[in-house]
């Protein structure tokens, strides 16, 4: 691979032996742009660690935690651009490609976000995420966020939380730029609110993000538990 990479795609994981084989198969075989993959393993004890170690992808160990597991890779990363993905979701075909063609106005970014799973809820869940997304030109994990290294540098990064650092870094990111969604779809692995109920975590989450809006104590924090 050239080291003039286009794209960095940084992947936090922790115990994803189940999924993540998949999201790099299709990584490799669906898209054509110049990127490396940096996997960032937060101490996983189901052979997910074992398993990069017969990899070609570079891969390392950080603090468990998204935050500090997305910014040890960041800080690794060749990549003009830095795409950050989690272990469970599948990026659209091409969607290297799409991100670096985006003009130099655009300065980050994420896809529309839907299930893997054909559900009426999980749908009007996903359509209502990404009407959130257009309002608040705030992107979270599951949408594959996309941003120019040198403006996720001058942010500092995610900040060093261990829940909602998607949020709290898109709250200030949206005060350097306006984010873009782009229409094609980052598919995400249902998992969680199919084991969980799927309102039960629905309602959960929405408690979540309420707390988070008016700065009030967390509630809701079940839909934090690792789901694998």
């Amino acid at each position: 691979m050239s080291n003039n990479v286009e794209i960095s795609i940084i992947i936090p994981c922790l115990n994803e032996i189940a999924a993540l084989p998949e999201t790099l198969q299709q990584l490799q075989q669906q898209q054509a742009q110049n990127f490396e993959i940096i996997i960032v393993d937060g101490g996983s004890a189901d052979g997910t660690w074992e398993y990069l170690e017969d990899l070609n992808h570079v891969h390392l160990q950080a603090a468990r935690g998204r935050a500090s597991q997305m910014n040890a890779g960041a800080a690794m990363a060749r990549g003009k651009w830095l795409l950050f993905l989690h272990a469970d979701t599948l990026l659209p075909d091409n969607a290297t490609a799409t991100v670096a063609s985006q003009p130099e106005t655009i300065k980050a970014g994420g896809f529309r976000q839907r299930f893997n799973i054909k559900d009426w809820r999980l749908e009007l869940i996903s359509w209502m995420d990404n009407l959130r997304c257009r309002i608040t030109h705030v992107v979270y994990g599951d949408q594959a966020l996309f941003i120019r290294r040198a403006l996720f540098e001058k942010i500092g990064g995610y900040p060093p939380i261990s829940e909602l650092e998607d949020l709290r870094f898109g709250e200030t990111l949206r005060k350097h730029t306006q984010p873009v969604l782009l229409p094609d779809e980052a598919v995400t692995d249902a998992r969680k609110f199919v084991q969980m109920g799927i309102w039960r975590s629905f309602g959960r989450l929405f408690l979540i993000l309420i707390c988070a809006e008016f700065k009030l104590p967390i509630l809701g924090r079940a839909f934090f538990q690792n789901i694998r």
